[in-house]
Parts: structure tokens; sequence; C-alpha cells
């Protein structure tokens, strides 16, 4: 015998995360679907299964008990709408073959589906000369407590990380929103199970989003942040002392009660700089209605395959194209030309076709667990054109420091592109 053995207990289960809603614990038909769904999802073999709905107990209506017969092992669940709590357990067999990222991304689709305010998650490896991980939860070490977080690169490869408690978790009126305690990078922020930013990795991301073109902006006074409510980017342009109004068009308001509650080490008290103005609503229609010109946007977004698809469109960027003052630049971040080789591919070209130039960065993002593509656009603003010395000079002139990532010789190596990433650029 050898195999990972998967259990969590669920509480508060509101089931915001499936159409059925809190009717998924009560109904048999539902819950066998969304099994079949998530095994099918997770690579692994459904042979059978068996449900059975309990009798209405004191005026509620009865649980759901069931079980799915894999080949690789067994699925089972219970469910109790009085208590809204759910039990998991998977099992999978590891003897000729590691199935266990099969089992990780299994429970994790149900776990997301049910949508808990609290759960607990216990990792048994099963088989000779293992140690159930739950007898060595040491410093450093996972403990039972501990929810592995995962998040699909694309559908052949996934990544996670453990979080060692949920600090606040719900649904807003148009997403998922999660933040964990995390070993490796302290808080960590995601949306509709996709990793956003953390407290330990945000400069990552944050500094060459900003500073790539803001640097290179010879005197940059107003800029535009699409999104961004995590505050990380209004946060790295504030640092441009010539920067006398920053507007945040951040769709949710409850990402930024979260980003001020929970992310200190993120946004730094930007939202506190009365340079900065939020304004909670759509950006794509603040973009298209409003009559300011900024120096610099950028779009601090979800993936593509979010709400914010309409933001990743030639009609968008022609919006932004327009607000743009002259000698402007537009950055956003494109997803990853390893994973994502297609997606890259596509908005470079759809930038391409409405500026005159795009320049593509590229830097690793650990919290993505992937080598990530950024792009800044503009009609005439071209980043390459500063060599390491004059980028070291404006630093200087700015008096901009407390930078982690971004540096004079760094800016140059985030346009410095690998040759499998030049292969999606547009011909000519």
């Amino acid at each position: 015998m050898q195999g990972l053995h998967l259990t969590a207990d669920l509480y508060g289960c509101g089931c915001e995360g499936h159409p059925g809603g809190p009717s998924l614990l009560v109904d048999a038909a539902q819950l066998s679907a969304l099994c079949a769904e998530v095994v099918a999802r997770a690579g692994l073999t459904r042979v059978d299964e068996r449900f059975f709905t309990f009798p209405p107990w004191q005026g509620q209506p009865g649980g759901v008990t069931g079980a799915v017969l894999l080949a690789e092992s067994h699925l089972a669940l219970h469910t109790w709408p009085e208590r809204s709590g759910v039990t998991l357990d998977v099992y999978v067999c590891n003897f000729s073959t590691d199935n266990s990222a099969k089992a990780e991304l299994l429970l994790e689709s149900l776990v997301a589906a049910f949508a808990p305010r609290r759960r607990v998650t216990n990792r048994l490896l099963r088989g000779p000369a293992q140690t159930p991980e739950a007898d060595r939860h040491g410093e450093g070490e996972p403990g039972t407590d501990d929810e592995l977080l995962l998040e699909s690169l694309n559908p052949e490869a996934v990544y996670g990380l453990r979080a060692q408690r949920r600090l606040e978790s719900l649904r807003s009126a148009h997403q998922r929103i999660e933040v964990f305690q995390t070993r490796q990078f302290g808080r960590l922020f995601r949306l509709d199970g996709a990793f956003m930013t953390s407290e330990g990795d945000e400069f990552f991301y944050h500094e060459p989003i900003v500073h790539g073109a803001a640097i290179a902006h010879p005197q940059p006074r107003t800029a535009l942040i699409v999104g961004g409510g995590d505050g990380g980017s209004s946060e790295e342009m504030l640092k441009h002392p010539g920067i006398t109004r920053v507007v945040m068009a951040e769709l949710d308001a409850e990402v930024i009660r979260i980003a001020r509650t929970h992310l200190p080490g993120v946004h730094r008290g930007a939202f506190d700089d009365p340079r900065l103005e939020v304004v909670v609503g759509d950006g794509f229609a603040y973009t298209r209605d409003t009559t300011e010109r900024f120096d610099l946007i950028v779009l601090d977004l979800t993936d593509p395959d979010t709400p914010a698809a309409p933001l990743y469109t030639r009609e968008f960027f022609r919006a932004a194209q327009r607000v743009l003052a002259p000698g402007g630049a537009i950055s956003l971040h494109l997803g990853s030309p390893v994973y994502q080789p297609q997606r890259v591919r596509r908005l470079l070209a759809d930038l391409a076709a409405v500026f005159r130039v795009v320049r593509p960065m590229g830097v690793f993002v650990p919290l993505y667990g992937a080598y990530w593509g950024l792009a800044c656009a503009s009609d005439s603003l071209d980043p390459c054109a500063l060599d390491a010395a004059e980028v070291a000079r404006r630093l200087t002139q700015r008096r901009i420091g407390d930078l982690r990532l971004y540096n004079p010789e760094m800016h140059g190596a985030l346009f410095a592109l690998p040759n499998f990433y030049r292969e999606l650029l547009p011909a000519g």
C-alpha cells in the first residue's frame, strides 16, 4: 500500500461558488454532477458511484452521503445541511504512478464549490517509509490545520503552496475573495481561486509593472490605475515625487476593504495618501467616459479569462490610448509565456494594432509559480531607449528608494527577452 489520503472538514458552507448555492448540500443529483465534473477535471477515472439522501429531520432537509469509486481508489463525502457542514475523504494509490497532484486538485475543487468559512484539512502519506505529516509538524513544517492552495497554470500544470490559516473569505457581488496567512509569503490574497499578491513577493510584480514605464517617462504627473485594489501599484506609483494625482478605478469595494484590513504590507498606507483618489466602479466605463488625460495608465487586473476580459481588447486599448497625455504609456501584465503562450501572443498582437511602440517584459513571479509577461505600450515613449546610467540618474533625481527588484541594470534586463518569448511577438 502506498498512496495519499486527504480529508477535509468544512464549516459554514455557503456554496457561493456553485450555481446551486446552498441547495448543493441536499441535492444528490447536483452532488453527483459536481463529483463527476471535478473527478474529470483532476484527471482521475470514475468507475461507479452511489449517493443516498437522508430523510428530513426536525423539519430540516436531510443530508446526503455519497461515494465515488475511482480506478485510483475513492472519493467520499457527507453533508450536514443543518450545520452547513461537509466532510470530504479522498484517497489515491501511488504504487505505479504518482496521483498526488490529481488528488490535491480534486479536493481543492470540491472545497471551492462548497465555499466554507473554515476548514480543517489532514494529509496522510500511506505506505512503507512514509511518516504522516501530522506527526512531524515542527518549526517550518506543515501541520494538520494547513490548507494546500492550488492554482492551475494551464490544463496540464498546477502550482501551489500551504496556508497556515484562513484570515477571511467572502463572496462579494463580483467574485470570491480570500486572505490567508502563509509561512512562505506572509499574508496572501486571491480572487476566485487565483493568486493575486502577497506581502512577501508583491515587489516582483508591482515594481516592474509601474517603474518600467514611469522611469522612462521624463516627468510623470498623473496616473490611472485600472484595478489594483490591493494598493500595491498605487504605492509604487506614489514613490515618484512628481506625481500629483493617481486615480484607482477598482470594480470591487470589498477588495479595497480587504486590502486595508489585511494587506498593509502591500499598500503601505497608499490609501491614505491625499494624491490617491479611489473610484469604485467599472474601469472600462471610467476610462471610456473620463475627460482627464493621464501620463501613465497601469492595468492591474485579474486574468483575461475572468470578468476583466473586456479590458484586454483592442476596443479598450483604444479607449486607454485616447486618455493618455502626449508622451504617455500604458503598462499591463500578459500572463505566462511558458504556460499561456497563445494568450501572450494575442495580447501583444492587439497592443501592436493600437500602439506604435510595444515593449514586452519578462520577470519570474514566485507567487504565480512562473516566468511572467508584462508590457509597456505607447505611441512615442520607448523604455528601451534608456540605458542603465540614465535610469540611475532618474532614480537618484527622484529620490526613489525602497526598491527590492527594480534597479538600473534590472530595467534593461526586464526588456531582454529569451528567444522563446521573442517568437510570440508580432511579425515585423
